[in-house]
């Protein structure tokens, strides 16, 4: 009888009932309306992704379904009523392919449908290596490198496919806002709970994007009001005593107008000198950042918004004994840069019948710095309107057609805007109109072909015509083969582009009057995915090949006290290769590979008229990236390893007695992770950056030419002006911060807090 009764009541036990509660989502993004299936038991999920289902204690099979998602089935355990909410994450039925892109045609499209290879790197995925600006998130993307091009003030640039910096053009919700003297400061302080998402285009964009966008385009992609969550926070410190403080909220200023601010604060104050040579390894910075954004309800869904940032930094570095009352002195050597600025951003469909866009942007860079004893007061002002009108004329064509003007004012106290004339300072001013066209043809259900010309008109040379061209061919299978075709052009601003003419390290000396760089481009794309039972694998690969004449390449070969500036006389070229492998199983394992192959070189005709090849520098031959995530969804747990490793690259000796080496080593920076999410509104992270401790002090006894003596007041030189090997310089070498290929910033922990309130 005892033996019935126990069975009767573990019986019963098995049979009760239960609620339980849940969430479905897609990339930490509520799926709303889902179907939710527990046995036989149904039920839908709400706006929010919520929902709540009676079922029985024991092993129960769940299975959801959403249109445009894959069928999510998988055994649960079901304990108690007090068991923490299910989180069920779901995999689109088009991992990628299907996100909606408007950088490579400046039309929202799904990406399977874009004649241009763009890729879209969420906030979820610079969340696996936490940082305190997109400048160094970017790391992680395979064939894009942060540069850093100083080792006082860190200031830095973005590498694509090998080529510099000044060849990547940044945008802000496609506005050419970040550019010129602001490329070097503009990507730090972007406020991450602003940011829906980054697309970056790698080859040539100069035919609807102009100038700049040569070797690629990287456009940064705020959320809207209307689907921001209502409060985010993300706070995060570092060991080395690094801060910051990330903040978005909405609001409704009236029915019709919603509002999104962002706030980035970001302190750093605490000089570390680890490799000893009496700088700081890391750059002090004090900076913070406002962005808001207002979108407005108008009749027939029409688009209207208008967004603001501004920014402030206070940044230096130097000997360690610098403080702000030796600024600008010869006492102690420091850089110290103070940077106002502000951005305005505007996007208004017109109130006509056809889809006809008018796109406004401004902003002012105020900067005033002194690099030791040498001050630079710069002062940029930009102006840029744009409109457009997408129609169709022709059954299967679609054409975009625009008109666009550009006004740049620059000044500064240097003999960039001297004029010798008249001895008087000279701003530099100018005006780009330009025009462009763009067909997409639709040959039929497999083939896409994209053509478009534009001219612009430089003042000081002439018309610029820039074509491009670009076919997609949807193969089987999910496969897509992409060609794309065009030229390019870049107008030079040394004193905005090149940190190194700031320094006053190396005298500046320009040949001749520089002509705009020229390019012409190919690049060739292939995308494919398969998908079975919880797998899910997609590759990217392309080829590329960029043909420059008239480059304008810094010379620091020729002579050690000089930057030596003129056009190639010759040409120079890049061509590469890169993959990108991603596999998801389960949306419980998450892998992502890259490697990126390239050869950049320089070609000029040595004394017997033979062409010689040159190795640039601070360009690697190989890189690879990787992310590897695992998520344990009983405990919430998910834990990230991250990291990027280079090949050997040049670097910029002083002479052929400079005694460091010629070649950086291979190196590697690696992350660790881990998050636990404790509910939908908050989770920790905690972990290491740098896992390896790795630094370039460990491939070369000094970094820093001559740190003891940054002023040069025991370098002598000879009657032809050059320095001369004396016991205390036997190198014969001058002070010279430029010798950086990777952070001087050592193995770190961190942990923060991310709230979000929907």
């Amino acid at each position: 009888m005892f033996v019935f009764y126990m069975l009767f009541i573990s019986a019963f036990a098995m049979a009760q009932d239960i609620v339980l509660h849940g969430k479905i989502e897609y990339q930490d993004h509520p799926v709303a309306y889902a179907s939710v299936t527990i046995d036989k038991q149904k039920t839908v999920s709400d706006s929010m992704g919520y929902f709540s289902l009676v079922t029985a204690i024991g092993s129960r099979t769940i299975t959801v379904s959403s249109a445009g998602y894959k069928t999510f089935t998988q055994k649960i355990n079901i304990e108690t009523e007090n068991q923490l909410p299910l989180i069920v994450q779901l995999q689109k039925d088009e991992v990628v392919l299907e996100d909606l892109v408007v950088t490579g045609t400046m039309r929202a499209i799904k990406r399977s449908e874009s004649p241009v290879a763009v890729e879209i790197y969420t906030p979820q995925f610079f969340k696996k290596n936490p940082a305190p600006s997109i400048f160094e998130s970017l790391q992680n993307v395979n064939g894009v490198r942060p540069q850093l091009n100083c080792n006082v003030c860190s200031t830095g640039d973005i590498h694509i496919n090998g080529l510099e910096g000044p060849y990547t053009m940044i945008t802000i919700d496609g506005m050419p806002i970040v550019s010129s003297l602001a490329s070097v400061y503009g990507l730090f302080g972007i406020p991450t709970q602003m940011i829906d998402r980054v697309e970056i285009v790698k080859g040539p964009a100069s035919g609807l994007y102009g100038s700049e966008a040569v070797g690629g385009l990287i456009n940064i992609i705020t959320k809207s009001p209307e689907k921001a969550p209502h409060f985010t926070a993300d706070i995060m410190s570092t060991s080395w005593q690094e801060h910051t403080v990330d903040l978005g909220t909405k609001f409704s200023i009236t029915d019709k107008i919603q509002n999104l601010i962002g706030v980035n604060y970001y302190n750093y104050q605490k000089p570390y000198d680890k490799n000893r040579d009496n700088f700081t390894d890391v750059t002090l910075q004090h900076r913070i950042s406002v962005f808001n954004k207002m979108s407005f309800k108008r009749k027939k869904e029409r688009v209207a918004s208008l967004a603001a940032r501004y920014f402030y930094e206070d940044r230096w570095g130097g000997e360690t004994q610098w403080q702000k009352q030796y600024r600008g002195t010869d006492i102690y050597y420091g850089e110290s840069i103070y940077t106002n600025r502000w951005e305005l951003i505007g996007n208004y469909q017109l109130p006509v019948k056809e889809k006809m866009f008018l796109n406004v942007s401004a902003t002012s860079h105020q900067q005033n710095s002194v690099y030791g004893n040498i001050p630079y007061m710069g002062d940029q002002k930009i102006a840029f309107g744009q409109l457009l009108w997408d129609h169709v004329f022709i059954k299967n064509h679609s054409t975009l057609t625009g008109l666009a003007a550009r006004y740049n004012y620059y000044d500064d106290n240097s003999v960039a805007t001297f004029d010798f004339s008249t001895n008087k300072n000279q701003p530099d001013r100018y005006f780009i109109p330009g025009i462009f066209i763009q067909d997409e043809w639709k040959l039929d259900a497999n083939h896409l072909l994209l053509s478009g010309i534009r001219f612009d008109h430089h003042p000081s040379h002439g018309i610029i015509f820039t074509p491009r061209l670009a076919y997609k061919w949807s193969l089987k299978n999910r496969q897509i083969l992409r060609l794309n075709a065009g030229t390019g052009f870049r107008v030079v601003n040394l004193f905005t582009e090149e940190h190194a003419a700031l320094t006053g390290a190396r005298n500046v000396e320009v040949l001749e009057d520089l002509k705009p760089e020229r390019s012409y481009n190919v690049n060739l794309n292939y995308t494919n995915q398969w998908q079975w039972n919880t797998h899910s694998v997609l590759i990217d690969a392309s080829l590329w090949y960029s043909y420059f004449t008239n480059q304008i390449i810094p010379d620091y070969d020729t002579d050690p006290n000089k930057i030596i500036y003129k056009n190639l006389d010759g040409y120079s070229a890049t061509k590469g290769f890169t993959l990108n492998i991603e596999w998801n199983i389960a949306n419980r394992l998450k892998l992502l590979a890259g490697t990126t192959l390239q050869d950049v070189g320089k070609f000029e005709k040595d004394f017997s008229g033979k062409s010689q090849k040159r190795d640039l520098v601070l360009t690697e031959k190989w890189s690879g990236t990787w992310s590897a995530s695992y998520t344990f969804p009983q405990a919430a747990i998910t834990i990230d390893y991250t990291g990027n490793i280079y090949g050997p690259m040049r670097l910029p000796l002083l002479s052929v007695t400079d005694p460091r080496p010629s070649q950086s080593p291979v190196w590697s920076i690696q992350n660790l992770q881990l998050v636990k999410r404790f509910s939908e509104k908050i989770e920790i992270y905690s972990g290491i950056k740098n896992l390896l401790n790795w630094t370039p002090a460990k491939n070369a006894d000094f970094i820093i030419a001559r740190a003891h003596d940054p002023f040069d007041k025991n370098v002598q030189y000879n009657g032809n002006g050059n320095i001369i090997a004396t016991p205390e310089n036997p190198y014969a070498l001058s002070f010279d911060p430029t010798y950086v290929f990777a952070p001087n910033q050592g193995r770190r922990f961190f942990i923060g807090a991310r709230f979000t309130v929907r």
